[in-house]
């Protein structure tokens, strides 16, 4: 069968997904975390010239590797961010612990580790306090320059900057 079969519409994205999920369903993977797309975009030229060959000559070997090379390095590049994260996640409960124990809690932390920015209406449904309390918690984390504080239309938002910086370097060497 050839690749222009399978791939009729152009759709690469769609089959990015297919071979993610093809890794979960095989017990490969167990959460389908590999963001190939960024592997890919990165190396376009090798993707459309293999995948045109694929096409030409019905031959899948050498776009097979390539996309093998693909998960490999997207996975080292996963398993390098998860590390990172873990391993900032600990400097802000050990930063939160010594600077404003007061204030310091689990769920606090994971809601500044849950997406690079919160905002107070997060922090009172998540920690179960009222706007004023998230307000202190959220402005204490930017006073000990753990988030920044951003004002977009009428509404705050507060800035990971370093869980941000990692994960706009993904692929970069962390530690």
């Amino acid at each position: 069968m050839k690749a222009s079969t399978l791939f009729y519409d152009g759709n690469g994205r769609t089959g990015r997904v297919i071979n993610i999920l093809y890794l979960v369903q095989q017990g490969l993977l167990n959460t389908p975390i590999l963001y190939l797309s960024r592997y890919i975009n990165q190396h376009k030229a090798d993707y459309y010239r293999l995948l045109q060959t694929t096409r030409e000559t019905g031959d899948w070997s050498a776009w097979l590797l390539y996309m093998l090379d693909a998960v490999e390095q997207t996975a080292v590049q996963t398993t390098q961010l998860i590390v990172a994260i873990d391993q900032l996640m600990q400097q802000y409960k050990h930063d939160m612990r010594d600077k404003c124990p007061k204030i310091y809690s689990q769920d606090l932390l994971n809601n500044i580790f849950k997406h690079p920015y919160t905002k107070i209406d997060f922090v009172c449904h998540e920690l179960q306090v009222n706007r004023k309390t998230a307000s202190k918690y959220l402005n204490v984390l930017v006073d000990i320059a753990l988030l920044s504080k951003h004002r977009l239309g009428k509404e705050n938002y507060y800035l990971n900057d370093r869980l941000f910086a990692l994960l706009m370097n993904v692929g970069e060497t962390h530690g």
